[in-house]
This record gives C-alpha cells, sequence and structure tokens, in this order.
C-alpha cells in the first residue's frame, strides 16, 4: 500500500545517489534525496510538513489523491533555444 496522501514523481539524475522529487498534486511541494528509499521517506514527512504549513499561511490545501502514484523516471533534460 502506498502510505502517501498524494502522488510522487522520483526523478534520477546523472549522479547515482541524487535524485530530485517533487508532487504533482501538491504545488510547491519538491525535495532531494540520496536514494529511492530516502525521497520516499523524505517525502512521507515532507508532505505532512507542507500541508501544515500551507494551513498556517491560511492558503489552500488540496484533498488527498484517492489513489496516489509513485513514478520513477530519469530526470528531464531542460530544453536550450
Amino acid at each position: 500500500m502506498i502510505n502517501l496522501n498524494y502522488s510522487l514523481i522520483i526523478e534520477a539524475t546523472e549522479e547515482p545517489d541524487y535524485f530530485g522529487f517533487y508532487s504533482p498534486d501538491l504545488e510547491g511541494f519538491t525535495g532531494i534525496g540520496h536514494s529511492v528509499e530516502d525521497c520516499l521517506f523524505k517525502a512521507k514527512w515532507g508532505m505532512r510538513e507542507h500541508t501544515v504549513l500551507l494551513k498556517e499561511h491560511g492558503l489552500t490545501v488540496p484533498p488527498p489523491n484517492p489513489n496516489p502514484k509513485i513514478i520513477i523516471q530519469n530526470e528531464k533534460k531542460l530544453e536550450t533555444v
């Protein structure tokens, strides 16, 4: 069972021990970790903290996603023009 209230995208970088993560369901929520497991752990607690901060600042907290997904993918490279 996924123990997150929101979906999570984890992106692998060229560095073998550096991953970025964010939630498409929870605006402004991002983080980094040193492994997929580290990202999952940090996201679980970080999402809770992020929603508390949104409430404290009188901002809207999105409802939990009833079917959250975890996607692990390669980092998307920014296109240069």
